[in-house]
């Protein structure tokens, strides 16, 4: 039931694409591009050295995705204290010890973290972070986990209406979030629902945390959903800091969809992240934009008007006058280790484009003396590449996020982690 669930909430809009642009899934007929430059700067000075990328171009990059793509993230400050919900310390048969946390902003605005611990953890332990689509309750069977009050897309399949989440919801994720595994490899696990932070609709904004702030002196730069969401994580790293049984200077940030988008924004923007990984993240997130390969930047802006700044609308059917392109979101990484994974049949998400991302990024890693993928081309299915600090997999199948995706985000954090 899983796959098919998460299939349709993940849904591909091609029922209900731009009537302006055809959607080309033909290699043969990706047009001829140019990448934007990713070491010379704006007035054209070429950047040979960490230096020249931290102080002169990795700032500039940086202000072009908020700019024309994300919108500004608004800075912090403002009041915020956590709560807990509920505690099981005999979580998964004794495995784990489960919390949910509240994180408690204003206006009566909340993030509910659910964290799991494994019992035989020894020390502080490394974590993996990453928001889920179907509400805390969605991760396992256990009628102790509150359900959640969030707005909640309705689903035939799993008896939603009115927008709200029913008891069928209960480990309707267990496959995509396979807790045991991540904790029987020494692994934290702490998740939050998306739609805490901006319920995933075109009206969501005024039900989301993003009414705690002024709106954006310039328009055009006002942050949608994915900055909303990018904001939460990097509030749940706040709560992650505090919290005794957990190594906050070893966070993984992960995320499948628009949620991939999301986890690839947040650690471009924010350094506490130890390791990034984008799963099946597409458009907007891992893809090469200028490939027009699957969905576009008219397909996305036309379904979902509501995930990215007002700007990239000006971007519609005009992939080439985008002054970036997503190798330089990933690039946006560097020094820190990243992992990008497609899926064989998502065509959607272009898979190839979302390898380019990766290898186009491998310069600024070289800067800093990290070995890169060195071929263009990406491995077949089920075949891995990484370096330590960069790596790729294909997995068969389609738009999804399973534990083979797992086991290869496990082992390439051991590397690092461990």
């Amino acid at each position: 039931m899983s796959v098919r669930i998460y299939a349709l909430l993940f849904f591909t809009a091609a029922v209900r694409i731009s009537d302006a642009q055809p959607v080309n899934q033909d290699e043969s007929k990706v047009p001829a591009y140019t990448l934007p430059a990713l070491l010379k700067t704006s007035s054209g000075e070429a950047v040979k050295s960490v230096t020249d990328w931290e102080r002169k171009r990795r700032p500039e990059i940086l202000r072009l995705f908020e700019r024309e793509v994300y919108g500004q993230t608004p800075g912090t400050g403002m009041p915020v204290s956590y709560q807990v919900k509920s505690v099981e310390k005999a979580a998964l048969g004794g495995k784990a010890t489960r919390r949910e946390i509240r994180v408690q902003f204003p206006q009566n605005k909340f993030m509910d973290i659910l964290l799991y611990v494994p019992n035989d953890a020894r020390g502080k332990v490394p974590v993996f972070l990453g928001l889920n689509f179907l509400g805390n309750q969605s991760l396992e069977k256990d009628p102790q986990i509150p359900m959640t009050a969030s707005w909640q897309r309705n689903n035939k399949g799993l008896g939603v209406t009115e927008n709200r989440a029913t008891e069928n919801t209960r480990g309707a994720s267990m496959l995509n979030w396979p807790v045991e595994y991540i904790l029987s490899k020494g692994y934290a696990l702490a998740t939050i629902y998306y739609c805490d932070i901006f319920p995933d609709h075109a009206d969501g904004r005024d039900a989301s945390i993003q009414v705690l702030f002024p709106d954006n002196k310039v328009p055009q730069q006002e942050w949608g959903a994915i900055g909303a969401w990018a904001w939460g994580l990097s509030r749940a790293v706040d709560y992650l800091e505090t919290d005794p049984a957990i190594d906050a200077g070893k966070v993984a940030v992960l995320g499948h969809s628009r949620l991939g988008k999301a986890a690839l924004w947040a650690g471009a923007q924010d350094k506490r992240f130890g390791i990034v990984i984008s799963n099946n993240s597409g458009e907007g997130g891992a893809a090469i934009t200028r490939r027009r390969f699957g969905e576009t930047i008219a397909i996305i802006n036309k379904n979902f008007p509501h995930w990215f700044a007002p700007a990239y609308k000006k971007y519609d059917n005009r992939e080439d006058d985008l002054p970036v392109d997503y190798h330089e979101l990933v690039a946006l990484i560097a020094p820190r280790p990243v992992y990008v994974a497609s899926a064989s049949e998502d065509l959607w998400a272009d898979p190839k484009g979302e390898y380019l991302s990766l290898y186009h990024a491998g310069p600024v890693y070289r800067l800093y003396g990290k070995k890169v993928l060195d071929s263009p081309e990406a491995a077949p299915a089920q075949q891995p590449v990484s370096t330590d600090f960069m790596g790729y997999h294909m997995r068969e199948g389609g738009h999804d996020i399973l534990l083979y995706d797992w086991e290869q985000y496990v082992k390439f954090a051991d590397r690092h982690f461990k």
